[in-house]
């Protein structure tokens, strides 16, 4: 039988859509043309519409179309980055899942396992039942509750007005609720979806007994290429940090609420961030722990009888009589070995470092950065900036 390809996003009844309408190859080719149809679906008609009414710019209404940064935000920056992401994850993820096989971490008793964590993870990818329910819920929940009730400001917009306690939206409001935001709101959702057959995926490879490797110069027993998943959803964290900044940005300048009152909510963003990223990643650690002690053990006692040879045969005269002690090979093995046992001692049970959730952290805080310009000007930032560094 054939052994199954890994892809996160290679799947699914969007992408077979897509592919169909000549909006993606096999391998999700055509990128850019995804962009510009998604862009004239998604923001065009918002544009054209506001424009005929007067509302894209102006002081007909208290929120223009073009001064309403969340929306830019969020069709502009966000919605073309979560197109982004599916390309970058599938060529990243693609070639991280091989290494397992690679690297000969997967025993020959378990590959099958390994097999059927890869078809386990396809089948709810090309799931049909979940994308329309995660359509569903975007048309219901996601616009006509969550949007009106928690998005929706209570002034004058390009979108409509509230009256009588209720929204009486414009020709631009009603693409937005019926055909933009969806749209929007299924893609997100998606990837969160996906995120958790990432997080499935290694829970199973988790519950592999791997051959790892104590003494292997990534301090991770061979496992230290999981650390690159951080790179892997870069575009999806900009996407994140771009959506949380629109969101500040509108409320900062149109409800006069000051950028430190969302410290609760960067903060809570980012740590769920990193946590959906990272999270499963610590499903390793008693693998890499038990490696880790058997190394020790295994390697302290083979250092051990080593140590004993050498004293047996340097210090307590076991050595021929015409072998000179300079240059001979049993001192630089010695320190060999003690290096050896060295690396495994440095074995870390955690498979990424600190700089691996400083690099996720920042990629989710880099859209909202600009918003520092509410609180200083942008001479003062600069002049701070300047005293720091020098």
């Amino acid at each position: 039988m054939k052994q199954p390809d890994f892809s996160l996003v290679l799947g699914g009844p969007l992408f077979q859509l897509w592919r169909r309408a000549r909006l993606s190859g096999d391998a999700l080719q055509l990128l850019r043309r995804r962009i510009i149809v998604m862009m004239v679906v998604a923001y065009a008609p918002l544009l054209g519409l506001s424009i005929a009414h007067g509302n894209a710019w102006g002081a007909s209404v208290t929120l223009p179309f073009l001064s309403d940064l969340e929306v830019q935000a969020r069709l502009l920056v966000v919605l073309p980055l979560l197109l982004v992401a599916e390309l970058v994850v599938h060529q990243r993820l693609h070639l991280l899942v091989a290494q397992f096989r690679e690297r000969g971490l997967i025993p020959a008793d378990a590959q099958s396992k390994f097999d059927d964590a890869v078809r386990s993870a396809q089948r709810l990818r090309n799931s049909i039942a979940v994308e329309v329910a995660l359509l569903a819920f975007v048309s219901t929940v996601g616009v006509g509750i969550a949007w009106r009730t928690r998005s929706a400001l209570s002034v004058t917009s390009w979108y409509g007005a509230a009256a009588d306690g209720q929204l009486h939206l414009s020709p631009a409001g009603w693409w937005l609720i019926c055909v933009s935001m969806p749209m929007l709101q299924f893609l997100l959702l998606r990837w969160y979806f996906r995120l958790a057959i990432w997080a499935r995926f290694l829970w199973q490879m988790s519950r592999i007994r791997l051959s790892l490797l104590p003494t292997h110069a990534d301090q991770c027993g061979g496992l230290g290429f999981l650390a690159l998943v951080s790179s892997a959803f870069f575009p999806l964290l900009l996407a994140q940090g771009a959506l949380l900044s629109g969101m500040m940005a509108r409320r900062v300048l149109y409800m006069g609420v000051t950028l430190p009152e969302f410290r609760v909510e960067v903060i809570a963003v980012v740590v769920v961030l990193v946590l959906a990223i990272l999270g499963p990643l610590l499903l390793f650690i008693p693998q890499l722990a038990a490696a880790k002690r058997t190394g020790i053990q295994e390697y302290g006692t083979l250092t051990q009888a080593y140590a004993r040879a050498f004293d047996r045969k340097w210090l307590r005269g076991g050595a021929p009589t015409d072998e000179p002690l300079i240059g001979s090979a049993d001192i630089q093995s010695l320190a060999d070995m003690g290096n050896s046992f060295e690396v495994v001692k440095s074995m870390r049970i955690v498979p990424f470092g600190l700089q691996t959730v400083l690099q996720l952290g920042i990629a989710t805080l880099l859209p909202v950065l600009p918003l520092l310009l509410t609180m200083v000007s942008l001479e003062e930032l600069l002049g701070r900036l300047i005293k720091v560094v020098f």
